[in-house]
């Protein structure tokens, strides 16, 4: 069993933004399997589905970005799964737009997200998948990430979330080196930003 996890803000003021990208990747991949991501418990909502012979949960913590911890830790727990079983999904504005970097593991980088899933369960092991989204100078970084892309940028938005469903269900299926060849993508490193303070918006 794999525990798939989405992350971004729950309400209706942050569906679709930069930061909810984890959610709207996730989204293709439940409409892909025929899971219906409603069942409310462990601060997220979920659903069940398979890839393959494998048994997945695909989960959206519903607890804001900087406490996404708390629901991964929670369904980890109740479904009795190791960190290694965990899979994330989630925006990166050190990637340029319509990127994916796929990892097996590693640090948190500037994702506040991140930090928390890693602070609560005690573990880098788990697979990431990193969906670029670019940055603009000119805006604050809080400003860019919880704002829409334009219309031509969520043109390439659909298709990295396509590419993200499909590096998931290879990860799943035990071919996260395929999952990276096809999708990793050499890019610029732009420099590191992290998304500070505290409240709900984070």
């Amino acid at each position: 069993m794999y525990l798939i996890v989405g992350l971004g803000n729950p309400g209706l003021s942050y569906k679709k933004t930069r930061h909810n990208a984890g959610f709207q990747a996730l989204d293709v991949l439940a409409d892909d399997l025929g899971v219906r991501i409603k069942t409310k418990g462990f601060s997220a909502l979920y659903g069940e589905g398979r890839i393959g012979s494998e048994r997945v949960i695909l989960a959206k913590p519903q607890t804001y970005m900087n406490l996404s911890g708390d629901a991964v830790q929670q369904l980890l727990h109740f479904y009795k799964l190791e960190p290694e079983r965990l899979i994330v999904l989630y925006d990166d504005i050190e990637l340029p737009l319509g990127s994916l970097r796929i990892r097996a593991n590693g640090s948190a980088g500037s994702h506040n997200g991140m930090r928390s899933i890693i602070a609560c369960i005690h573990s880098e092991n788990f697979a990431r998948i990193r969906i670029g989204m670019g940055k603009d100078e000119s805006l604050q970084l809080r400003d860019y990430v919880l704002k829409r892309p334009s219309k031509e940028e969520q043109k390439t938005l659909d298709e990295v979330y396509r590419h993200a469903a499909d590096a998931a269900k290879l990860i799943v299926a035990g071919n996260i080196g395929e999952a990276q060849t096809k999708y990793n993508k050499k890019h610029e490193k732009n420099q590191s930003v992290s998304i500070d303070g505290h409240g709900k918006e984070e």
